[in-house]
């Protein structure tokens, strides 16, 4: 009975130790503000990355109309003025 008794205690001393051993090197309270403020910085970084996507956007839509130009003013049928490649995309 003492023999189990004993026995029982050690391995609730073990796995005391591991669980101790696991939180130190895991710690979670850490992982979890970690995770917190890198989510809040992405939410209130959300303007800033919507502007400079709609920046991007426009630049390149820019370039699409300069290069639609240039196509309509070097092409042949001057009269299409890039109908044609309107059409086609």
């Amino acid at each position: 009975m003492q023999q189990s008794i004993q026995t029982n205690l050690r391995r609730m001393k073990n796995f005391l130790g591991f669980s101790r051993s696991f939180l130190i090197r895991k710690n979670p309270i850490k992982l979890f503000s970690k995770e917190f403020t890198a989510m809040l910085k992405n939410f209130l970084s959300m303007g800033k990355k919507r502007k400079m996507v709609k920046y991007r956007l426009n630049y390149q839509l820019y370039k699409l109309n300069q290069m639609e130009k240039l196509i309509a003013q070097n092409n042949d049928h001057v009269f299409l003025r890039g109908n044609k490649f309107n059409e086609m995309r």
